[in-house]
């Protein structure tokens, strides 16, 4: 790094010395400046007059000073005019527990006389508040922000830019996304909005606004570019596909609008990295053809559907790319495909490497899941993919993952292992909703109730039930005989995390 002397000298030499113009030390300070005004002037005319390489290759235009004082006065007040007044503020409550302090009345001693009207566990409930953004999307009254802005809320105002305040309803909460879409009443009255922009028609350079309301000082905006787009390994949510910017994001930015300088909506503003908890330049965005598919489904009754593929997959690296006979890393290898499913019917097969999808190249699994996942219901896609050396093209048909068989939700109760356990039916479907790519069937673990048996022997919610006894469990009918009879010992084998594990008991 220089500092902003070595800096200077650096601009100086890079900027005069191509024209052999060098300022020489003068003895009188009014003619230094007058010479260094003409020089500069002189500069900018042979700088307009004399075309860069860039430009004789008719790439990149010429660099010029500003023509007039419009040049000069060049704002992004037209464009934060139109779009902050669709960013609202969003103020939600939620009730958390607290244990009471210990206190001398808990001491055993004191409860064999006083019991626990002073003392015991019990829990009291304070109100929690937090602060976000949002945007309005529709004239009538719905706004999308983070599922974590909102997540737990018993209640919800929204305040617009024109300190308007409303009750706001929730419609659709998706924390797989970090998504969530609420309501208010305009009682008639037509609210601002912002459009949604393709969020894959932007490049990396773009000129973007975050609008927000950071710290929760009021409404503020700031400016940067786009710094990279299809950011999948951010670990944030199921879906982790992000456009990321060096405009300033703050905590209480979340839910805000990430806007192009023509007024539409790029994304909605949700996380940072940051190891002070402030901004390092480095912000981002959900993209607005994800936040597209949501405010659909709002639209559409609340049920949030997404499309399936029905494969499990792995990124291709560049180990595995030399022996697809591929030159370089990016693109999904077909693991498992689900039987009938769309990729099935598509013509995919295991082994497969899946290239690009509409056109777009795939550089990891997340993107592939994404892409997938912000088209709409009932349309085919066409894809690349790569099989024996060679490229061919395959239509995959969207479509929603099924319920077969019916979840059939059960809490087992009696004098068993599993006692105090919820359980249900995998489908494609459920797999889904859990995030269990490939758990298309048999018997998951979805709850467990505390202090039961089950927690106990340290089953937890997730696991897959194999096999009880040496008998195999494939649905939550095969339960009731397998847990039916009174046993003296009990072998329990279930899946947890990929891996096939048992435990005894009464051994």
């Amino acid at each position: 790094m220089c500092d902003r002397a070595d800096r200077r000298e650096m601009w100086i030499e890079t900027s005069w010395s191509e024209y052999q113009v060098k300022p020489r030390r003068l003895r009188s300070p009014i003619l230094s400046k007058s010479l260094t005004l003409a020089l500069t002037l002189l500069v900018g005319v042979v700088l307009q007059a004399a075309p860069s390489a860039a430009q004789t290759d008719g790439t990149v235009a010429a660099t010029r000073a500003p023509a007039s004082q419009g040049e000069i006065s060049l704002s992004f007040a037209p464009v934060v005019k139109a779009t902050a007044p669709a960013v609202v503020n969003v103020f939600s409550k939620r009730a958390v527990k607290q244990r009471r302090r210990p206190s001398l009345f808990d001491d055993p001693f004191f409860k064999r006389f006083f019991g626990d009207q002073f003392g015991g566990q019990q829990k009291r409930e304070r109100m929690e508040s937090s602060l976000g953004s949002g945007v309005i999307v529709s004239e009538d009254g719905l706004i999308v922000t983070n599922h974590h802005v909102i997540n737990g809320a018993t209640e919800i105002k929204v305040v617009l830019s024109d300190r308007r305040e409303f009750a706001a309803e929730l419609i659709l909460d998706d924390e797989r996304t970090d998504l969530a879409i609420l309501r208010v009443d305009p009682e008639g009255a037509r609210l601002p909005t912002i459009p949604l922009r393709d969020s894959d028609d932007v490049e990396v350079g773009d000129l973007v606004l975050a609008i927000g309301n950071p710290f929760g000082v009021g409404q503020t905006v700031t400016s940067g570019i786009v710094s990279a787009l299809a950011r999948t390994q951010v670990g944030i949510g199921d879906f982790s596909f992000f456009v990321q910017t060096d405009a300033a994001i703050n905590p209480g930015n979340s839910g805000g609008a990430l806007v192009t300088t023509n007024g539409q909506l790029l994304g909605i503003n949700t996380a940072i990295y940051s190891r002070s908890g402030g901004s390092v330049g480095i912000g981002f965005a959900i993209p607005a053809n994800m936040v597209r598919t949501v405010i659909e489904s709002a639209k559409n009754g609340g049920a949030l559907v997404r499309a399936w593929t029905g494969i499990t997959g792995q990124t291709l690296t560049s180990d595995l790319a030399m022996g697809f006979g591929l030159d370089r890393a990016g693109g999904v290898v077909v693991s498992q495909l689900y039987d009938g499913g769309p990729a099935d019917r598509a013509g995919l097969k295991p082994g497969d490497v899946i290239l690009s999808v509409d056109g777009v190249e795939i550089g990891d699994y997340e993107s592939l899941r994404f892409r997938v996942a912000t088209r709409d219901l009932g349309e085919a896609v066409p894809l690349e993919v790569w099989r024996s050396k060679k490229s061919l093209a395959l239509n995959l048909p969207i479509e929603a993952a099924p319920e077969l068989p019916p979840r059939e939700v059960v809490r087992l109760r009696g004098k068993h292992p599993l006692s105090g356990a919820q359980v249900a039916n995998l489908s494609p479907a459920l797999a889904e909703e859990l995030d269990l790519p490939g758990a298309w069937s048999g018997v998951i673990i979805t709850k467990i109730a505390r202090g039961s048996t089950a927690q106990r022997i340290r089953m937890r919610p997730g696991d897959v039930l194999l096999g009880i006894n040496e008998r195999a469990v494939a649905e939550v009918a095969d339960l009731d005989g397998a847990l039916g009879t009174s046993q003296t010992r009990w072998r329990i084998k279930f899946s947890r995390g990929g891996r096939i594990r048992s435990i005894d008991i009464g051994r």
